[in-house]
């Protein structure tokens, strides 16, 4: 096969004749070659870059070796014989370079620590989390329990004894801050591993690796939010309508309509419709992403009359003065200051759970509908068309009467 058929003379006419042609039907791109597997590519524009091409077991395989004019004919024809030469003894030239550019990573890493990609992915992953504290939770969880341990270490040399050395200390006290921890940085792992700045299994993962290193969780215990027994909630009511502050409506209101927190510190006026009688929770501001239609009982609605002087233009439940949501730990400073310490605001739902359950006849799916559950059954969840509204306008009704029953009416 002939070799060396170009000249830089040659070159720069093909590209002209290109340039010429980039905005003609009949422009393309083009592909010229030296001999024994050097090429130049040019584009339509009339950008060009060397190619190294040749055929391993049967696979068309290419390297690329720079670009035109940066990288000479005659430098491209001394890389190119340096592949034919590797060739000869065994080496594959386009796997040797992917070897390469991920050693050249792994190099990079050395400088990357885990704090620091911890803190890129957070970034990266952002404008993905529909809910903007997911940020604030991963920033917080990281900084006290793994930075302190593997924060300044390099992201490549992360390994699972450092991950025990983490999660041991709150692995059996705290389940779910344990377990979210472990998730968090495996994915922060994980990312690493795809940007080729690690490489080799997740030493977070859970499956058959950290199952086994870590103690087993004792049968039975699970970290709920504490609840308020829904016998003792009637004397509960009575001691918060006694409270004062915007805290105070917030979480009466969110007790009679088993909301969570972040659906009540996050409700706008323009979604409710008070002569109706129903606030509808848009998509976006539900955990199951579906919108949500709450029955607003004769409470409820003298809850929102009673605050619209003292409440924002925006939103219901406000912080201060100024327009600006409540923040999701007011409820719970609140439960501090009227000495509950072992309820949580979030709990309150449990509480309605356990009286619908044991107190009343509605139907199972009357009751999760309320609080806005998806059904455990994907399969009579993906028939349900319904969302109850009629019966759960009656169930709100009988809720509210039971839990005001000590209240003055």
């Amino acid at each position: 096969m002939a070799i060396r058929k170009l000249t830089d003379l040659k070159i720069k006419a093909k590209i002209r004749e290109i340039e010429d042609l980039q905005f003609s039907p009949q422009a393309k791109n083009a592909l010229v070659g030296d001999g024994e597997g050097l090429y130049l590519s040019i584009a339509k524009s009339g950008t060009a870059s060397w190619l190294f091409r040749y055929m391993d077991h049967g696979k068309a395989k290419s390297v690329g070796l720079g670009g035109y004019p940066s990288t000479s004919l005659q430098k491209a024809r001394e890389k190119a014989q340096e592949l034919r030469d590797a060739r000869t003894v065994g080496v594959d030239p386009a796997q040797a370079k992917k070897e390469a550019v991920r050693e050249e990573k792994l190099q990079l890493a050395k400088a990357k620590t885990f704090e620091t990609c911890a803190l890129e992915f957070i970034e990266y992953s952002r404008p993905m989390w529909k809910n903007i504290k997911h940020g604030q939770q991963w920033t917080n969880t990281l900084t006290q329990y793994a930075f302190p341990v593997i924060g300044k270490s390099s992201i490549s040399d992360i390994h699972a004894d450092d991950i025990v050395r983490i999660l041991s200390p709150i692995w059996q006290t705290k389940r779910e801050t344990a377990s979210r921890l472990r998730g968090r940085i495996e994915s922060v792992l994980d990312w690493a591993t795809v940007n080729g700045w690690r490489k080799g299994d997740n030493p977070a993962r859970l499956k058959g690796h950290m199952e086994y290193l870590l103690p087993k969780v004792r049968a039975g215990v699970q970290n709920h939010h504490a609840s308020l027994p829904y016998d003792r909630l009637p004397a509960f009511m009575k001691t918060l309508q006694s409270e004062s502050g915007m805290a105070r409506y917030a979480l009466e209101f969110l007790i009679l309509c088993a909301s969570r927190t972040g659906e009540v510190v996050g409700a706008k006026w323009e979604e409710f419709d008070l002569t109706k009688g129903v606030w509808t929770i848009p998509a976006a501001r539900m955990k199951a992403n579906i919108e949500h239609r709450v029955p607003l009982g004769r409470r409820v609605l003298q809850i929102l009359t009673i605050i619209k002087p003292f409440s924002g233009k925006n939103f219901v439940f406000i912080s201060g003065k100024k327009d600006k949501a409540m923040t999701n730990m007011s409820m719970a400073m609140l439960l501090r200051r009227m000495e509950q310490p072992d309820i949580t605001v979030h709990g309150m739902r449990s509480t309605f759970r356990n009286w619908a359950g044991e107190c009343t006849e509605y139907p199972f799916q009357v009751c999760e509908q309320a609080l806005a559950h998806r059904l455990p059954d994907a399969v009579a969840a993906a028939y349900l068309r319904s969302d109850f509204f009629v019966n759960r306008v009656n169930l709100m009704k009988d809720w509210e009467t039971f839990a005001l029953s000590e209240c003055q009416p």
